[in-house]
């Protein structure tokens, strides 16, 4: 079976091939949950697959089961999900999966391809709605989001990191004569040169966005031969769940060992994050999940290698702008999107304490924070649109930090926009925020550089427009930052800042207003992180993210006669 898989999906993949190349728009994914064959059907199957699941075991028929955990809450009815999940013994997925990378890493590339591209297929044909259910009810993503974000999108990201893992594999010739004269002799050798997975590699995956990093890093170690055990937050075990279980089964229909991924489990009381980046079969480790361990994991997985994408303190600096309230309005939308629990999400907005120069004149610096202000409010003002922009707030602890910020900022400058639940037309539980805005300067950095996790912005006036580009991309040296955003209608300040922030690593937005997203990120095109700064050390999706996932073992003889 497995051979005509790649077959099956060729279409598709060299689509997708000459995506990555051209860095068009394209998807073979319908990009809203309407468009989807079928739609209400799919969709309703998708709900009752996931009330199924309440208050049950998960089955996952896995090596080394010790027993069942499970601590799921709805961020929408805050309500536990009751799922148990096997926990396995640590030592045990090791050796399952050391045992199942032979014959898969012997398999070739086209083969595993095509039992991946397929995999993918499954997701999509058979799982979305119910992991779109999912990922609403542990992330607390509204419905669209995670149709579109941890679902279709998340899918093209998994068939981008394909693409690049045969582009990768495919340079490397199977064999090769060569011959030289030494002295009187002509030497002629025969070289065979293999594709050697690195071994077992460890996914982590983070409580608000699980299978948009996953599922291009699972594909990335598993197309380049290496087995995966993936480890969720305990908060968000569910969509990781359904991957699994979909992939062990895609594995054992083509002939494969499914032990190629597992699930390991654990809990907030009793991590196992250490114990994994730590195991001596560790070969390759994902991270996506808080700078702080982030940075444990690039101190301490050696000789792991690691891909980390962690967090920082996304910035905007506002120079001036053409349609200013139009530039507000873009703001206020993506620093309300999913409650800015995403990690792309604008936070801190630098200002010229002169104001914002438009065609009609300078906007004083505290009208610019008060308009911004209004357009985030206007936001969670009508609880149809919070519900489809804002969402819900994932944890608890989120919360916690938006109290804190408040007062905390309350200290270091002046509260824009008080935080408040907004009333959710669907889920009257939900736990919801509208953002917390502060105005504040330089003097008080401690309190905006680095990233607070949530609906919080900061407006940060600076001497001037020179001064907020440099305290902008200078913050994201020295404390990491995935996107950042610019407004200017000065031609030589644009160039200057698109320079600054390239030397700083951040993925820089100029003068986008409407009605896309600020922080949208489409696979094939955009390049998600650079590894430059301290947010993250690995770009998805880009040869560097695969190539060194497996290496090159060679032999020589002379050749036969």
């Amino acid at each position: 079976m497995s051979s005509t898989l790649y077959d099956k999906h060729r279409a598709r993949f060299e689509r997708a091939e000459q995506a990555c190349r051209e860095r068009h728009c394209w998807s073979p994914f319908p990009e809203m949950p309407a468009k989807y064959p079928d739609a209400e059907a799919a969709q309703a199957r998708g709900v009752a697959a996931f009330q199924a699941q309440l208050g049950r075991e998960f089955d996952l028929d896995q090596p080394g089961r010790i027993d069942l955990a499970g601590e799921e809450v709805s961020p929408y009815t805050q309500q536990p999900l009751g799922i148990r999940y096997p926990r396995a013994d640590v030592d045990a997925l090791f050796d399952a999966a050391g045992r199942a990378i032979p014959r898969w890493a012997a398999a070739g590339t086209d083969t595993r391809l095509g039992v991946l591209l397929e995999a993918l297929d499954v997701l999509y044909r058979e799982h979305l709605f119910e992991i779109q259910q999912a990922v609403m009810h542990t992330a607390g993503q509204s419905a669209n989001m995670a149709y579109a974000g941890s679902g279709v999108n998340a899918l093209d990201r998994g068939i981008e990191a394909l693409v690049y893992a045969a582009q990768a594999l495919r340079t490397v010739t199977p064999h090769a004569r060569w011959e030289r004269r030494f002295g009187a002799a002509d030497i002629v050798l025969d070289k065979t040169y293999r594709a050697v997975p690195r071994g077992v590699a460890v996914c982590f995956t983070c409580a608000s966005f699980a299978t948009w990093n996953a599922w291009p890093s699972m594909m990335a170690s598993l197309a380049t031969g290496n087995a995966v055990i993936v480890k969720p937050h305990p908060m968000s075990v569910l969509p990781m769940a359904v991957t699994v279980r979909a992939l062990r089964r895609v594995l054992a229909d083509a002939g494969f060992d499914p032990n190629l991924v597992t699930l390991a489990l654990d809990t907030v009381a009793e991590p196992l994050g250490k114990v994994l980046v730590k195991h001596p079969k560790t070969a390759i480790v994902d991270f996506t999940g808080s700078a702080r361990f982030g940075a444990w994991v690039e101190a301490n997985a050696h000789p792991a290698l690691v891909f980390t994408e962690t967090a920082g303190c996304n910035t905007v600096v506002l120079e001036s702008a053409d349609d200013l309230d139009a530039a507000l309005r873009a703001l206020a939308t993506t620093m309300c999107m999913f409650s800015a629990q995403m990690c792309t999400s604008p936070q801190n907005v630098y200002v010229p304490r002169a104001g914002v120069a438009t065609p009609a004149g300078r906007v004083p610096f505290d009208e610019v924070g008060a308009r911004l202000a209004a357009a985030i409010d206007a936001v969670g003002r009508e609880p149809k649109k919070a519900a489809m922009i804002l969402a819900a707030i994932q944890s608890p602890a989120t919360l916690a930090l938006v109290g804190r910020m408040r007062d905390e900022g309350a200290r270091a400058g002046r509260v824009l926009l008080e935080p408040r639940a907004y009333a959710h037309p669907e889920f009257p539980a939900a736990r919801t925020s509208t953002p917390l805005l502060v105005q504040t300067d330089p003097r008080h950095g401690a309190l905006y550089r680095e990233e607070r996790f949530g609906p919080i912005g900061f407006v940060i006036g600076c001497d001037d427009a020179a001064d907020a580009l440099a305290q902008a991309t200078g913050d994201v040296v020295r404390h990491g930052g995935l996107t950042a955003f610019l407004y200017s209608r000065d031609a030589a300040f644009v160039d200057a800042a698109e320079a600054a922030y390239a030397r700083a690593g951040a993925q820089l937005t100029i003068n986008l207003t409407g009605p896309m997203p600020l922080n949208f990120a489409a696979a094939y095109s955009d390049y998600h992180v650079t590894g430059l700064n301290p947010a993250g050390n690995a770009s998805l999706t880009d040869l560097s993210f695969v190539a060194g996932r497996f290496r090159i073992a060679q032999s020589r003889r002379p050749a036969a006669v």
